[in-house]
């Protein structure tokens, strides 16, 4: 870092430089900022700032392309010589394994807790019982303390003590464990929708940047929030992409009106010959590998099945009586 200079990098929201360097990495680190604006769905002054510090902190230059247009490009090493000016860069990675070692220690509290007072509970009643029933005065702890049989397949430990139980879910046949269905209830699978709207603005620019930068509110409209069969006399759902992305309305000769990206037609990859028509055919002629609509997960808080929730809210229900009934033989 010469003399007085900060990291830029450092002052870039950490997700912004991340879904950048993703971007760059993706296109062979030569891009211009519609590149990665599209490829990160990110907006325009904010994927021109990202490139500006990146460049500035890992010796990235300027290129002009056959094209005129300005190309940012980083040496192959960029990230580690970013990684070596930036202490917060570098701690990121540890800190992201610090907060799920957290959340790791936590659920296993609950589901020790939990387990744990099961067995004290019922190991308590059973030891009273048997210290009555040895002494001729409690011959009604062997209605209870005979019919108790808990079970604990110690194959479930291996689940139980996974600290990457949220981020790697492994997927059974015979549906979840005991300890999983545990968990799955009282936590839940997490929202399969994290990140959605990171997705959506990646597709929208990858869609627009692979039609030349020229759509029509039609074309738009599969990744946007309206409503099935909504008719409407205006295009006004489309103004968050427009200023997202800098576009501007065009009117063709054909008095339909056009939407064009001038950011997102220039890019460092090599350049389409002949130009595409867009007005009278269906939008989804033109798409490649981009998805073809936005599609919205649904929700569901737990994936369990109903006898497994049955089991784990039976569980529940006999700690809880074990406890009342401990309290009531104390007494």
């Amino acid at each position: 870092i010469r003399p007085g200079g900060s990291v830029e990098s450092d002052k870039l929201p950490s997700d912004v430089r991340k879904r950048a360097m993703d971007a760059i990495d993706s296109s062979g680190r030569r891009v211009t900022i519609g590149d990665v604006a599209s490829k990160a769905g990110l907006k325009l002054n904010e994927a021109q700032k990202a490139l500006q510090a990146l460049a500035a902190d890992t010796n990235g230059f300027l290129e002009v392309s056959d094209e005129g247009d300005v190309l940012y490009v980083f040496p192959k090493d960029y990230r580690s010589k970013l990684a070596g000016k930036s202490f917060w860069i570098k701690a990121e990675p540890l800190l992201e394994k610090g907060k799920m070692a957290a959340e790791y220690v936590v659920r296993v509290s609950f589901g020790t807790a939990l387990i744990a007072s099961i067995v004290i509970v019922y190991t308590t009643i059973i030891a009273i019982a048997s210290s009555r029933e040895s002494d001729d005065r409690g011959r009604r702890g062997r209605s209870y303390g005979s019919g108790f049989n808990f079970y604990l397949n110690p194959a479930d430990l291996f689940w139980y003590w996974d600290p990457y139980y949220y981020r790697r879910r492994r997927v059974r046949e015979g549906g979840m464990n005991f300890i999983e269905s545990v968990f799955s209830v009282v936590f839940g699978d997490g929202d399969p929708n994290q990140g959605i709207e990171e997705e959506r603005w990646k597709l929208i620019g990858q869609y627009i940047a692979s039609n030349g930068g020229v759509v029509t509110a039609e074309e738009l409209a599969p990744y946007l929030d309206l409503e099935t069969g909504e008719k409407t006399d205006d295009d006004s759902y489309i103004l968050p992409v427009l200023l997202r992305f800098d576009g501007q309305p065009e009117v063709d000769e054909e008095g339909n009106i056009l939407y064009r990206f001038p950011s997102l037609q220039r890019t460092a990859a090599p350049q389409r010959s002949g130009r595409k028509e867009y007005v009278g055919r269906r939008w989804a002629d033109f798409v490649g590998d981009v998805e073809k609509f936005f599609n919205e997960k649904k929700w569901q808080f737990s994936k369990t099945s109903a006898s497994e929730r049955a089991l784990v809210i039976g569980l529940g229900g006999l700690n809880l009586f074990g406890v009342i009934f401990l309290g009531t033989m104390l007494k």
